[in-house]
């Protein structure tokens, strides 16, 4: 299990009331429900409805399934959420380059952004274990 958590449960709720379109579940790591929660709002809310009270072992699943590390979950996932055109949370990760390109792109015409909500929490671990592994 991590040293400490990587997703936050208030963040987890907050995202639910989006949940009909599948926030709250591309920010657990589950980006195929999310998709389809996406494409039939919350399957048909009645899916939304019952992640009310699976939220929380959605949260530590995903506390036990990431490496937590330097960059932080939740202020990454906030940035892609209100500033992902621009490229901030690319940025934030240290991935400076694809950040500008999102810069200058509007997120690569937002299929960059969707990418992203689609990979993030596994981009998150990989620059998180770069780093435990460089500073080791």
């Amino acid at each position: 299990m991590n040293q400490q958590p990587t997703h936050n449960l208030a963040l987890g709720y907050i995202l639910w009331i989006f949940g009909f379109l599948g926030a709250h579940r591309f920010y657990y790591g589950k980006p195929v429900s999310g998709t389809i929660y996406f494409f039939t709002f919350g399957l048909f809310l009645i899916g939304w409805v019952v992640d009310l009270v699976l939220i929380p072992s959605m949260d530590r699943q995903a506390d036990i399934r990431y490496v937590s590390g330097e960059v932080d979950y939740n202020i990454t996932w906030i940035l892609l959420t209100f500033l992902g055109v621009f490229g901030v949370h690319r940025m934030y990760m240290g991935k400076w380059l694809t950040g500008i390109l999102y810069l200058f792109t509007g997120g690569l015409l937002l299929m960059g952004v969707l990418y992203d909500y689609l990979t993030l929490n596994s981009q998150i671990s990989e620059v998180n274990q770069a780093t435990k592994v460089q500073t080791a």
